[in-house]
């Protein structure tokens, strides 16, 4: 089967090719300061291409860290919807650098099972996303005859996602009048596999907490005093070993208070998607055993529902030999995943209860909470919106808008910010696959999902067009 939209995709995978190839060589690592040229100049080459698309409005927004760049495209049809696209140019630290096979910045195509993979730092997570926009857009005016958009496309794509987006709510606060848009499309996320058409239309929330437990003022001679005073590093395993109980649920109090249970029909529809236990264990998992909430399956503990994760731990002598000691203190790390309609907030009375309540004497505990957490979203999978989403994946996919499946995201971004912000509803697209790497050694592509993608979202521009504006 072939479209018009296809067609000028297939005549052009050699443009965007070229496009990442350039784009991917730019390390914009937005944790590292010492990068900090780089990820402006990734921003810079981004603003670029998108004048080379033919954007007429662009604009590179500076923040007190890294630099996001806005496109605007007004559609020439009066009353026309306004989409806005999110992404970020910033990608992921390279370390260890020794397991990776080809240079992370230099972009090179390996064949493979599913066709071929375009392997570099930030391949998928998220310049080879945004880059499927460029030649989206440029299909879909070739495919429609027309010289604007079927819908105003504003694109923002920000340079701190892999840093945390620390100025990115102030960032939308500073510039809303520009946002204003009917819905925000998502290209920060990823399918089901190669061959099952879905999307993503939830993600989880975050927060974290880092405990720091104290025993003795000093280190202690563990000869001297072990066994008559108490040992912070013993009350911190302790702790830990108490974060989930025998069913795997966590043992904060209050901790699922709020959460919002599956329903029928959203676990009828995760259960659709196709998912081979065995191999996902033997590839992405890397040996692991499943493990987690009982009652739940794999699918339903990964993407909608709240956890909690021991992320360090540390303490006392750590060098060569042995110091007998017992230490001072102890600390560990730990970060929760939530979902609808719980608050990071609500974590911080949560984790000191939790503490408290499990403090042996003579132990003091201080709990540092993250200034702010992230907050779950989700899409509203009966809107005109999604439905236009479904029309546009089912077409680049030869397929029906009904077997579209429906993936929940376990990570976590600033797509709440986006809705908090604006109050335009979320659709997700993007072309990532489980198997890409993303935020590890050899980070890939594959080729034919990006092609897909483009295609879809030139699909997309047209299918918005229909749905209701509120702008």
């Amino acid at each position: 089967m072939t479209n018009p939209e296809r067609e000028f995709v297939t005549a052009c995978h050699d443009d965007l090719r070229a496009d990442l190839d350039a784009w991917l060589r730019i390390p914009s690592i937005s944790a590292d300061p010492a990068h900090a040229p780089d990820v402006a100049r990734s921003a810079e080459w981004l603003a670029e291409a998108l004048r080379r698309v033919g954007f007429p409005t662009v604009e590179i927004w500076p923040t007190p860290g890294a630099p996001a760049v806005y496109a605007e495209w007004p559609s020439g049809d009066p009353g026309a919807p306004v989409a806005l696209v999110y992404g970020h140019h910033d990608v992921q630290p390279v370390d260890p650098l020794e397991l990776w096979v080809h240079p992370p910045f230099e972009p090179t195509v390996v064949e493979g099972p599913d066709g071929p993979e375009l392997h570099a730092r930030g391949a998928i997570d998220d310049k080879g996303n945004v880059a499927m926009h460029l030649l989206g857009m440029r299909a879909h005016l070739a495919a429609t005859g027309r010289d604007t958009p079927a819908v105003t496309v504003k694109l923002l794509v920000e340079g701190e996602e892999e840093s945390g987006s620390r100025h990115f709510a102030a960032l939308l606060a500073e510039r809303r009048a520009r946002l204003d848009c009917d819905v925000v499309v998502v290209s920060d996320t990823g399918m089901a596999a190669p061959d099952v058409p879905s999307a993503v239309v939830s993600m989880r929330g975050l927060a974290g907490a880092e405990i720091t437990l104290r025993g003795p003022a000093v280190d202690l001679h563990s000869g001297s005093f072990g066994g008559a005073v108490p040992n912070p590093l013993h009350a911190m395993a302790e702790l830990l070993a108490s974060l989930h109980d025998e069913q795997g649920r966590v043992t904060l109090p209050g901790f699922y208070d709020k959460v919002r249970p599956l329903s029928d029909r959203e676990r009828d529809l995760m259960a659709r998607v196709p998912f081979d236990e065995q191999a996902w264990l033997a590839g992405p998992a890397a040996g692991s055993a499943a493990y987690g909430e009982a009652g739940f399956s794999t699918l339903e503990r990964t993407g909608a529902r709240p956890t909690a994760e021991v992320n360090g731990m540390w303490g006392g002598y750590q060098g060569p030999g042995h110091k007998t000691i017992i230490p001072a203190e102890a600390h560990a790390k730990i970060s929760f995943r939530l979902v609808a309609d719980q608050a990071p907030a609500d974590i911080a009375d949560q984790v000191r209860a939790w503490v408290d309540q499990r403090l042996p004497e003579g132990v003091t505990a201080e709990v540092l909470i993250g200034k702010a957490g992230v907050a779950p979203c989700a899409s509203d999978l009966d809107s005109p919106g999604m439905a236009a989403l479904r029309r546009a994946i089912a077409q680049a996919w030869d397929g029906d808008p009904d077997e579209v499946l429906y993936l929940r995201e376990g990570g976590s971004g600033p797509e709440a910010d986006l809705v908090e912000q604006l109050g335009a509803p979320l659709l997700f697209l993007g072309a990532g696959l489980p198997t890409d790497r993303i935020h590890s050694p050899n980070e890939r592509v594959l080729l034919p999902m990006l092609h897909r993608g483009a295609e879809a979202a030139a699909h997309l521009w047209r299918e918005l067009a229909g749905i209701p504006g509120r702008t």
